[in-house]
């Protein structure tokens, strides 16, 4: 499929649907030091060629906020307290208009740990922090995520249009979920 960025935003951010962790996971928030956790997930899910770019990454949009991190960034843990998962309840600016909304970001689960039922209540807590500080949503995604990008649908979350890529993307993506997304 060809890859192409996309957006999406959720208007509210009440009724988000809540799922349970399985049995042995539990979800956790960041602690000073977890920064090498969350490149080691996010190196595996391909986001960053290899775990120091990922760290260095960290470091450069989110080490003059590590405090704040504590409050917004989820990690879930395995039965033997190893991180496999984590994405961060963060904020941004959908529009150059100034506007500060909760944004879903950097979302990513090790490989091995994929489809085992942990992306659902990964989502619901980032988005339970999310609805502390924020009104709406927002998240950037690719068309290749597109198992994220219909859960992301099924929490709510809708395209955000801003050019003809968008039209192209949204199409790919209706195709190939099977799904009427955009009106």
């Amino acid at each position: 499929m060809k890859r192409i960025s996309l957006r999406m935003v959720r208007e509210d951010l009440v009724d988000i649907p809540q799922y349970a962790l399985p049995d042995g996971f539990r979800i956790r928030l960041f602690e000073k030091g977890d920064e090498h956790h969350w490149a080691r997930v996010e190196a595996s899910v391909d986001e960053f060629e290899n775990q120091d770019s990922a760290l260095e990454h960290f470091h450069k949009e989110f080490g003059p906020y590590i405090n704040e991190m504590m409050n917004r960034c989820v990690f879930i843990e395995n039965e033997h307290g190893e991180v496999i998962g984590t994405t961060t309840a963060w904020y941004g600016n959908l529009k150059d208009d100034g506007e500060v909304l909760g944004r879903i970001h950097w979302v990513g689960i090790l490989p091995a740990y994929q489809g085992k039922k942990l992306s659902k209540p990964l989502l619901s807590a980032a988005m339970n922090i999310l609805a502390n500080y924020h009104s709406k949503a927002y998240l950037t995604s690719q068309t290749t995520s597109y198992q994220a990008v219909n859960m992301y649908l099924n929490y709510g979350f809708r395209p955000y249009i801003t050019g003809p890529s968008c039209h192209e993307a949204w199409s790919l993506l209706e195709d190939t979920l099977e799904r009427k997304i955009v009106e």
